[in-house]
């Protein structure tokens, strides 16, 4: 059994595809399919159920694909050991991360960078489901989500900060003036919010349920870009998390209002599975994160201190 044939059956499982997992392996497909043949006759058990095109794996196949997954991941941070005894901490760290947080990425990780600069970084934006699985599935090593809000399974966590809520409106609108506002007032202004498959979507929809009332945007989107756009071009708004306006100046003509009653507040952290040997760049990630005071540098920008056009 070669490492390469356990590659080429994960590559299988993640694109479901032979095709498509041929090309991510740099491989013919008929090679692909002979190094999965021969894991067949290895194991004595057909692993793919086939037709003419892949249509899944078989009850013994779907275990075999788990332990295949877990054995390249402990090679992985086998290699990572050993190389870093040697050179220090080299390689690829993959972070997914919903996408609230996308902007805080740097923030979170210019401190490991700078202490490990021969590592690279390949960030992903996902939704909370899809991190879970993708940790479960060996596909990134660490994550970037809510921890106290939908539970999360077999993952070990760390505090980065938290969350808070402000609408993004127009300086000059109907609002002009207004030091906070209600989650109540605000369902009543026409609003842009993340879709209904994004954790902060069902965040502020429990926070709306909370004030009494339900929400009706005129868009919903998966970015949080778009937001701004939409509030950029229209005079509808937009609810924001206070990190990305921590981040970013608010946009000329536009203003941040925090927003109470309800007060709302989650916590983001980094996670990663529940398992050992830990992925070595991922604790290292996770050690440093640990030290640093993320918190205080994202409140010094919390709204109420935010300036048009400048970021203090």
């Amino acid at each position: 059994m070669l490492l390469s044939q356990l590659k080429y059956l994960t590559a299988l499982a993640k694109e479901r595809h032979f095709a498509r997992a041929a090309e991510a392996c740099h491989v013919s497909q008929p090679a692909l399919s002979a190094a999965i043949r021969k894991l067949e006759a290895e194991f004595r058990v057909p692993i793919v159920r086939r037709s003419n095109r892949f249509i899944g794996f078989t009850h013994e196949g779907e275990r075999i694909v788990a332990w295949a997954q877990r054995v390249l991941a402990e090679h992985d941070i086998l290699v990572e050991n050993v190389r870093s005894l040697r050179e220090g901490l080299s390689g690829r760290l993959r972070i997914g991360a919903i996408p609230t947080t996308l902007s805080s990425i740097s923030l979170i990780t210019s401190a490991f960078s700078e202490m490990h600069p021969l590592v690279t970084l390949s960030v992903v934006s996902m939704t909370s489901k899809e991190i879970e699985r993708a940790l479960a599935d060996y596909q990134i090593d660490v994550g970037l989500t809510y921890v106290d809000n939908e539970p999360l399974e077999n993952v070990r966590q760390q505090a980065v900060y938290r969350e808070r809520y402000a609408l993004l409106t127009e300086e000059q609108g109907l609002l002009d003036g207004r030091e906070t506002i209600t989650w109540a007032e605000a369902a009543e202004v026409p609003l842009c919010l993340l879709s209904p498959d994004m954790q902060n979507r069902r965040i502020v929809d429990q926070a709306f349920r909370r004030a009494g009332v339900e929400a009706a945007p005129r868009v919903e989107t998966n970015s949080v870009s778009a937001l701004c756009s939409f509030v950029n071009e229209t005079r509808w708004s937009a609810v924001m998390p206070h990190a990305w306006l921590s981040l970013h100046a608010v946009p000329e003509g536009m203003r941040a209002i925090p927003l109470v009653e309800p007060e709302v507040s989650k916590q983001i952290g980094l996670v990663v599975a529940d398992r050992d040997p830990e992925p070595v760049l991922a604790r290292a990630l996770l050690d440093t994160v640990a030290v640093a005071d993320l918190q205080a540098r994202l409140d010094l920008h919390h709204p109420e201190a935010l300036v048009p056009g400048i970021t203090l």
